[in-house]
């Protein structure tokens, strides 16, 4: 059975309604899900797990989070080549920036992007919910 873990950091709940859909879409594939948040996760982690999903809101002039959720996602950089990730992540205002830059510095490290990028403005509305849990189910 794949092992997945959902990775996420959530400032007013928008991202981890979204990381709760996507675990969500993992369950439905049959495989086991671990929930995290960025604190609770580590570098070392990322060998228990078949594929990751991230997720984090834009934040400021559209970037990650940069507290708690780059540092960490920094340290788990070196990790992840060849490793199945996929990125999730709501937004309040921009274009999707952030999301863009992400995923290019993702393929830059080589790994395997298991589909595309799911964001939502704000609160993930039904068809946002529904994005999430494909994005789950590709991992599993």
């Amino acid at each position: 059975m794949k092992k997945v873990a959902v990775v996420y950091w959530s400032g007013t709940g928008n991202t981890e309604a979204m990381a709760m859909s996507v675990a969500d879409g993992v369950r439905a594939k049959g495989a086991e899900v671990d929930l995290f948040t960025s604190g609770d996760f580590t570098a070392d982690m990322v060998k228990d797990y078949d594929s990751i999903a991230f997720g984090c809101p834009s934040m400021g002039d559209e970037v990650l989070e940069e507290s708690e959720f780059q540092p960490m996602f920094d340290a788990c950089k070196g990790k992840l080549s060849g490793k199945r990730i996929a990125l999730f992540g709501s937004y309040g205002w921009g274009d999707g920036e952030w999301m863009r830059n992400w995923e290019a510095e993702c393929t830059d490290l080589g790994v395997d992007m298991a589909c595309a990028p799911v964001i939502c403005n704000e609160m993930p509305d039904a068809s946002g919910k529904s994005d999430c849990e494909a994005l789950g189910s590709s991992l599993a």
